[in-house]
């Protein structure tokens, strides 16, 4: 999978393809679906949710450049995949998530993996998680009709944020760089993902 579907489409963050050989994505997705887990598509998971296709999460990942020392927020653990990935390169993940169910699942994941510093809890993720603020890195795995303040307000300086940005149906990554007082805005590839529910992102049905 990370040779054919990750290396070939240019990743080449050493750390980012090494976690993604580490982490078994078939522990991810639902018993019926195990052999197509390595595949480079995103799948269906409970409550209408998806785990992301290995590329992107590659890329996001590569994009966010994780150290080994920072604190790392999550909003949509989703699977629990993509917080796993996060494990094996920060020091600690924050992960915040909606639907019960999915947080409960993760959890489960995780610590069947012997996965110990990512911290799950069920919130609106896009209100970020103040108490455990700033943060060094921030991951949006769900689409957002644009990034919110929130979540630009608790990055720290000299942090990075990456994020889907766009429609409902159709948006493109987003990087910002946050560096002496500034934020500088980076569009890239066009991405598919599900969209990010709260009170500031999009409601339930959408406009």
């Amino acid at each position: 999978m990370v040779r054919e579907h990750v290396e070939a489409r240019g990743v080449r963050d050493p750390r980012v393809l090494q976690a993604l050989r580490e982490v078994p994505r078939h522990r991810f997705v639902r018993e019926h679906l195990e052999r197509k887990s390595y595949g480079d598509f995103a799948l269906p998971i409970e409550a209408g949710q998806t785990i992301s296709q290995p590329y992107v999460v590659a890329r996001m990942t590569e994009l966010l450049a994780v150290e080994a020392h920072h604190r790392v927020l999550e909003i949509g653990t989703g699977s629990g995949y993509q917080a796993a990935i996060l494990a094996r390169l920060a020091r600690w993940v924050w992960s915040l998530e909606r639907v019960p169910q999915l947080a409960r699942l993760a959890i489960a994941r995780l610590r069947a993996l012997g996965i110990e510093n990512v911290k799950v809890q069920v919130f609106d993720g896009s209100m970020g998680w103040a108490e455990a603020a700033p943060f060094d890195r921030v991951l949006v795995t769900a689409a957002a009709p644009g990034t919110p303040d929130t979540l630009l307000g608790q990055l720290g300086e000299g942090g990075r944020l990456v994020v889907p940005e766009g429609s409902r149906e159709l948006q493109r990554l987003v990087l910002y760089r946050k560096a002496d007082g500034r934020v500088v805005r980076e569009e890239g590839e066009a991405v598919a993902f599900v969209p990010l529910v709260g009170r500031h992102g999009w409601g339930e049905a959408g406009p």
